[in-house]
């Protein structure tokens, strides 16, 4: 069931190990597929070495186990609360990637310093609020999907990434592998803006000019980054 979509989710998963973004066990991808209201997803605690098609579980938007002998992701439920609320999303992947996660233990959302960072986002990448004791305690993995899409609501323009505060990044795209580019800028983005602050400590955000054009360039009916 759902081969092409298995094989696209662990795809996802090998590469967020192979760009270092996922060590041991950490992180976890997944994707949908829309017309039968079924996601793929990683199980839980599974090395990505060992990992093959059929080990990855496949659920529907409730959460019911449709195929698979493993259990799924530990944070299954974050990522359903997403495509819930996203209908835009087709794929989702999380991570505890370095410098991300330090912005996101932090709690601070990530300056927009240059042209890099403007390139993918309009403006920086947004942190949601911590979640309150009663939302740990109970249901907390859809609890962190809710802070995700509150946080969201807040914004004009979806991006493609958010941190959790004391948590990590999680950030999506139309498919898991998009899903993963989009988490691999977000790391470069997030390193990068640490540097800023080591060269200088002062450094201020861009401007809106220089952070819509660059923007613009590659985003909406405007764009003219690419081969169309």
């Amino acid at each position: 069931m759902l081969e092409s979509l298995r094989s696209q989710v662990l795809e996802a998963s090998l590469e967020l190990a192979r760009r270092g973004l996922a060590i041991y066990t950490f992180g976890n991808a997944s994707g949908i597929s829309r017309g039968d209201g079924l996601v793929v997803i990683k199980p839980s605690g599974v090395p990505y070495e060992t990992m093959r098609p059929e080990d990855l579980t496949i659920v529907d938007l409730d959460g019911r186990i449709v195929e698979g002998a493993l259990r799924p992701s530990s944070d299954l439920a974050t990522h359903l609360v997403l495509y819930r609320a996203l209908p835009r999303l087709g794929g989702v992947v999380h991570t505890h990637s370095r410098y991300a996660t330090a912005w996101a233990q932090a709690g601070r959302e990530i300056p927009c310093f240059g042209t890099t960072h403007a390139d993918y986002f309009h403006g920086p990448v947004p942190v949601t609020e911590a979640l309150a004791a009663g939302e740990i305690e109970s249901d907390y993995e859809a609890n962190t999907g809710r802070a995700i899409v509150r946080r969201l609501k807040t914004l004009e323009d979806l991006p493609s990434a958010v941190l959790v505060a004391s948590h990590g990044p999680f950030a999506w795209g139309t498919s898991p592998l998009e899903a993963v580019h989009n988490a691999v800028i977000l790391e470069e983005i997030a390193q990068m803006a640490c540097y800023t602050l080591a060269v200088n400590h002062a450094a201020e955000p861009i401007g809106s000019p220089l952070l819509n054009r660059h923007f613009f360039r590659k985003h909406g009916p405007g764009a003219t980054y690419g081969q169309g």
